[in-house]
């Protein structure tokens, strides 16, 4: 019953008015005759309706008055004429199972919604626990207690669990020094920017901004006032987060291109990766976040997403399992695949980097590429020892083995955990990704989540051997030396630099401490079968099964060894075109970047074409989205300051093919992973290889010039027991 009654109370916090286009609407508005009745839900699936409300529109004739009815209630004053039947914001809907009744003259159609609470959940499982609270941080004041039980934080009246507070509405201005400032109530501020909307018209740069709590994360939308240009974007942002967290709102919630040119901005704390990897529950939270801003202001033409990393990571899995719910097209931007099939060659980063600083043949930093395949410089500062000389594997990615491996170690250290309770709880938790996934990945018998990384049969730097540039001897020893990962229950904490209070005596940026390194050969990692074959059918890994329009762009970061490596991108293509044998709704844009940064931003452009884009699909749906690409949709490539380099059909020639390269091929070359040096494909994804006998592996040439004598064969039996990776 307490529950029951919490439900309630959120539910009536955030009741809101009437949106404008139901004002007015007459009792019982008289049909001409004609078609029957229709009856659907425009805010989301019937089955996902989510905070005791829905958008609801009638069409069709009866001949007679409209009445329309909730759970036998008369709610036809709800609604007002659209230009296509008749629409209301529905409300008072019970958790749970509801009808929702049309009627008009003999006309009668019947649809069933089902209600769930606004703090979820609706398809992703129970709720994750302990969850920190961060309402007050985010200026919606301090969570609603939801229990008495001492769980949560501890607040006014009891303990939060689920982090709610009332939705806050206000109003800000864009200054003219490029700050948003509290809009007064009266009067016109002197230093008030304008703005030039998409269609030319100049208006005050005033935003109305919404914020609350939506599944338990932290929401906004905003909009220029009177100033709506009709069409959305989802700001998606990017990071690592192991969950356990409200998270915050992005600077991007506020996006002032977007909302200068009369986008509405919906944006939520849950579909920041920063918080959290869990994509089901990101995909989740962003249906919800729509369905509340479709309730307030009717379905917007389009919805474009836009986000970088890991919030270009959820447009390519958002528009996999949702299709056009969340977004319509995407803008991904510095993009991968997926977040899941990284772990695959991020988790041999430090084994390698370790036995690469073990050995004076690796000096040259130049070198490294040959094995961990991302790029490498003898000039690049190192960010940890100050000195030239670096690879990616350092630059962009040390430290994420601590941050996904490691259940001892976390760098979410707010303090609003010190007002978490039951005391200590913080540390119950198992900082990896694959405990913040349990539900997917599953349990072992000793209660820490099972894990997908796996290096049986992996041959590292085999094609460093194979194009002559390690020895036999080179290769063998590197094979024997790289070691493992430990299982999460024998990790131990980290030292310096992830533990500060370990520095300087206890450097190990390898954690080698939490490596499998002894014995001759070191011994490899087996992946859980059944977590490899849980996250393949999750939903979380990108299969290619796309039909949305996506401008695929980037900076060529490859120079700075950003962690944002260049191939991803065709990465995705790859899987797009090994799904169907398709991929001509993804386009793919690089541009250079300055020595000292990213430089030229294209994204205003990528908006401009896919509005294009989206006009023709309204225009000629029959055609598909392929068939409806403007001519700039198509893969181009640019300059430092934005001009065009190349665009068409064959400017990235050669890499999916054996064609001769392309304008952009030439000008942006494009490095690999530590596996596809291992043979591996470059789209990645594979968690576990096909393994086949060394003696297989030699008869079919797979190490080219070199043909082990009997004692090098033997030393590979010995290394590889079970067998070589057939890719």
């Amino acid at each position: 019953m307490k529950a029951v009654v919490v439900l309630t109370v959120l539910a009536s916090l955030i009741a809101a008015p009437a949106p404008a286009y139901a004002s007015g609407a007459a009792p019982a508005p008289a049909y001409a005759s004609g078609a029957a009745l229709a009856l659907e839900v425009l805010s989301s699936r019937p089955g996902q309706v989510t905070g005791g409300d829905a958008l609801i529109r009638v069409r069709g004739t009866g001949g007679a008055g409209l009445r329309v009815l909730r759970n036998g209630e008369d709610v036809t004053a709800a609604f007002g004429r659209t230009g296509d039947g008749l629409t209301g914001l529905v409300s008072g809907l019970d958790v749970g199972d509801n009808t929702i009744t049309a009627t008009a003259g003999p006309h009668r159609r019947t649809l069933k919604v089902r209600n769930h609470p606004v703090q979820g959940p609706v398809f992703s499982g129970a709720h994750q626990y302990p969850f920190l609270c961060k309402t007050e941080r985010s200026g919606l004041g301090p969570p609603v207690a939801d229990n008495q039980d001492g769980q949560g934080m501890r607040v006014a009246g009891g303990w939060s669990r689920d982090c709610f507070a009332p939705t806050v509405t206000d109003r800000l201005y864009r200054s003219t020094d490029g700050t948003y400032k509290p809009m007064p109530a009266q009067g016109r501020p002197p230093d008030l920017a304008t703005t030039t909307l998409l269609d030319g018209r100049t208006a005050d740069f005033v935003v109305r901004r919404e914020r609350g709590v939506i599944n338990r994360f932290l929401y906004s939308i905003a909009m220029l006032e009177d100033a709506w240009n009709g069409r959305a974007i989802y700001r998606f942002d990017g990071g690592v987060g192991i969950g356990h967290d409200q998270g915050t709102l992005g600077g991007s919630a506020l996006d002032p291109y977007g909302l200068g040119q009369g986008y509405a901005i919906l944006h939520s704390s849950g579909t920041r990766t920063s918080t959290h990897y869990n994509l089901i529950l990101g995909g989740e939270t962003a249906l919800m976040v729509k369905e509340r801003f479709i309730e307030r202001h009717g379905p917007p033409l389009y919805t474009v997403g836009v986000g970088g990393s890991g919030g270009a990571i959820q447009q390519y899995i958002y528009g996999q399992n949702h299709g056009d719910r969340v977004i319509d097209a995407a803008i991904p931007q510095y993009s991968y695949p997926d977040m899941v099939t990284q772990t695959i060659h991020v988790g041999d980063c430090e084994l390698l980097e370790r036995y690469m600083d073990a050995h004076p043949r690796w000096a040259r930093w130049d070198d490294r590429t040959a094995l961990i395949g991302m790029n490498a410089s003898d000039t690049v500062v190192n960010p940890t020892t100050g000195e030239p000389g670096s690879d990616e594997c350092v630059n962009g990615w040390r430290g994420l083995t601590p941050l996904t491996m490691n259940p001892l170690w976390t760098s979410n250290n707010d303090p609003e955990w010190q007002r978490m309770d039951p005391p200590g709880v913080k540390d119950t938790v198992q900082w990896t990704h694959w405990d913040d996934l349990r539900k997917v990945y599953g349990v072992d018998e000793q209660g820490h989540a099972r894990s997908t990384w796996d290096n049986v049969g992996v041959q590292y730097g085999l094609k460093a051997l194979t194009d002559g540039v390690i020895t036999p001897e080179e290769f063998l020893d590197l094979n024997a030396e790289a070691g493992s990962w430990k299982e999460a229950a024998d990790m131990v904490q980290e030292g310096c630099p992830f533990v500060p209070s370990a520095c300087p005596a206890d450097f190990d940026p390898w954690s080698a401490r939490n490596a499998n390194l002894s014995g001759d050969p070191a011994p490899r990692r087996t992946g859980d079968p059944e977590a490899i074959r849980s996250v393949r059918n999750s939903g979380l890994m990108f299969g290619g099964d796309l039909d949305l329009p996506v401008i695929d762009w980037r900076h060529y970061l490859e120079e700075q060894l950003d962690m944002h490596n260049a191939h991803q991108s065709f990465a995705s293509r790859k899987r797009m075109l090994d799904h169907d044998g398709r991929a001509g709704n993804q386009v793919i844009w690089f541009t250079d970047a300055r020595p000292d940064g990213p430089g030229f931003d294209q994204t205003p452009e990528a908006l401009r074409v896919i509005d294009a884009w989206m006009a023709n699909i309204r225009k000629y749906p029959a055609r598909g989205v392929t068939a409806n690409r403007p001519p700039q949709a198509v893969d181009r490539c640019f300059a430092t300051d934005g001009t065009e380099l190349a665009a068409g059909p064959h400017v990235w020639d050669g890499v999916l093919d054996r064609r001769a390269p392309g304008p952009c091929t030439q000008r942006f070359p494009l490095y690999g992973t530590s596996r596809t040096v291992a043979g591996g494909p470059i789209e990645g994804g594979v968690h576990k290889c096909r393994l086949q006998p060394v003696d297989r592996a030699i008869a079919k040439g797979l190490y080219g010039a070199w043909r082990p004598d009997r004692d090098q064969r033997a030393r590979l039996k010995q290394i590889f027991p079970t067998g070589v990776c057939d890719y």
